[in-house]
């Protein structure tokens, strides 16, 4: 497998680790169901999504599936162990998963705590092969540890054969392009950084990728759920916060040209990554079976080259390069 024979769209799986508001068991299925009956064969999730619970989830879901038409990821860095401070009713919405908090997080990035992650995440699971390795977020605890220990430990197991793909997940540029020009790694999640929103990835992790062989997969795409409707309000999420007047300003900017071209916002913003030969798949979370059929049907909504030849010529987005 290379990040070439991967989907075009995939399912990340925050919100069936009950992010931002709690499904049940039922419900959760129902999105996967969503997901795969409009095609998806590209899942992503992570121990840090519910403790845990996205994992069993979609591990559960995906043991139906015949194991060679779907790719599946998760992420490694932070294992789950008991949490002394967890109390009757305790949930973990510090962390916005609606999640008893009878676990918490610990960061561990040595060879032993990689390889315990793989294995955990296995058991979660219930599936022994895992295509991808995210190392997640590790400039939120120790970047210059991260390329000493975790991703060596990483590029071990891939040799072994214990995985397919090793890479990292981020939200921070810098972390990204780092990571990709000092360590041997196949792939990249680029959360919130490549969106059509904002491109801080095309000026550093982009080129990085393009030096180093590396493919990217585009996460965050609606940057939060701001970029999830066509026509977005001054109180929708941004980053999992509120929305700064550059950042609207410059929406309002591109929705006019979705409107001068009858584009659908969302529709754009889950295109838009595709465009660069880098990126090989856009991964879209929902909480909702008729939004994940939507989110497909919007990935393959036709738009016209003049729609982004206009944003671009907006300074809205960068030009595409021959090296993209």
């Amino acid at each position: 497998m290379s990040p070439a024979g991967f989907p075009a769209l995939g399912y990340g799986a925050a919100n069936v680790g009950n992010l931002f508001r709690e499904l049940t068991d039922d419900e959760a299925w129902a999105v996967l169901d969503a997901a795969w009956e409009s095609g998806i064969r590209y899942f992503d999730t992570a121990p840090h999504y519910g403790l845990g619970l996205s994992e069993r989830r979609l591990g559960a879901f995906l043991r139906t599936k015949p194991r060679d038409e779907f790719v599946l990821s998760t992420k490694a860095g932070r294992l789950l162990r008991a949490n002394p401070a967890h109390g009757p009713g305790g949930l973990d919405t510090v962390n916005d998963f609606f999640v008893p908090d009878d676990l918490q997080r610990v960061w561990d990035f040595s060879d032993a705590g990689i390889r315990a992650s793989l294995d955990e995440s296995r058991e979660r699971l219930g599936i022994d092969r895992i295509d991808i390795v995210y190392l997640h977020d590790p400039e939120r605890h120790d970047l210059d540890l991260a390329l000493a220990e975790a991703f060596p430990a990483l590029e071990a197991l891939r040799a072994e054969d214990a995985i397919g793909l090793i890479g990292v997940g981020s939200m921070v540029s810098d972390a990204l392009a780092r990571s990709v020009r000092e360590a041997d790694l196949d792939i990249v999640m680029i959360a919130g950084r490549y969106t059509l929103l904002e491109q801080p990835a095309a000026a550093d992790v982009l080129p990085a990728c393009v030096e180093r062989g590396t493919g990217a997969v585009a996460a965050s795409v609606f940057n939060s759920g701001l970029l999830a409707k066509s026509e977005p309000v001054r109180g929708d999420r941004y980053e999992y916060g509120g929305v700064p007047d550059e950042i609207w300003d410059r929406l309002q900017r591109i929705v006019a040209v979705c409107a001068a071209h009858d584009v659908a916002l969302p529709a754009a913003a889950i295109q838009y990554p595709l465009r660069s030969s880098v990126v090989q798949s856009v991964v879209v979370g929902s909480s909702r079976p008729e939004q994940v059929r939507q989110n497909a049907d919007l990935a393959a909504a036709e738009i016209p080259e003049e729609f982004w030849d206009d944003l671009t010529a907006g300074g809205l987005i960068p030009p595409v390069s021959e090296e993209d």
